[in-house]
């Protein structure tokens, strides 16, 4: 694997932290020799896009929280991913400013009360757009990943919408499952 690859797991992402504690993506990098960043580019409320209204079980138009964000390894980009909160979870919270969160998102969810129990994930390939190439620096043909996940709290509710962009050909993911 050349340096630029990443395996990715979703677990770390899912589970609440200390808030004393980097947020997953850091601790990873940081377990595994690794150094990476992450650029908040924008967050506040917008009109939830189509595909998060089916996701959240919103009505058109409604209002949610977006987090957008680029995350970085050795300083390149690997990912772009926009995450969507019901506005009543999220507003006037720490998810809808561009500040960095002490424990990460889903830290500050379980301290609102908000912990997720299940997760569905949907993963798809594309062609990126001008503007996803420009963000990911790949090149026209070069396919990209989009993770789509929902997560649920414990009556079955959705929280979260987490949608990831990556480059393809320098991106693999893995899931481990436990059949019980």
């Amino acid at each position: 694997m050349s340096t630029g690859d990443w395996v990715s797991t979703s677990m770390p992402y899912l589970t609440p932290r200390h808030v004393a504690r980097p947020d997953a993506w850091t601790e990873e990098l940081a377990a595994r020799g690794r150094r990476g960043s992450q650029r908040i580019v924008s967050a506040g409320e917008v009109e939830a896009p189509t595909e998060v209204t089916e996701r959240l079980g919103i009505a058109v138009g409604e209002a949610v929280v977006v987090r957008r964000r680029v995350m970085y390894l050795e300083g390149r980009p690997c990912e772009l991913t926009d995450t969507y909160y019901p506005a009543p979870i999220a507003r006037d919270t720490r998810l809808a400013g561009t500040a960095k969160i002490p424990g990460g998102a889903v830290t500050l969810l379980a301290e609102l009360g908000h912990i997720g129990v299940r997760v569905q994930e949907d993963v798809t390939a594309h062609l990126p757009n001008a503007d996803e190439r420009e963000a990911l620096h790949t090149e026209p043909g070069e396919p990209a990943l989009r993770l789509t996940r929902v997560t649920f709290d414990s009556q079955d509710r959705p929280i979260q919408v987490d949608m990831m962009t990556m480059p393809g050909h320098r991106q693999r993911l893995r899931y481990e499952m436990r059949i019980e």
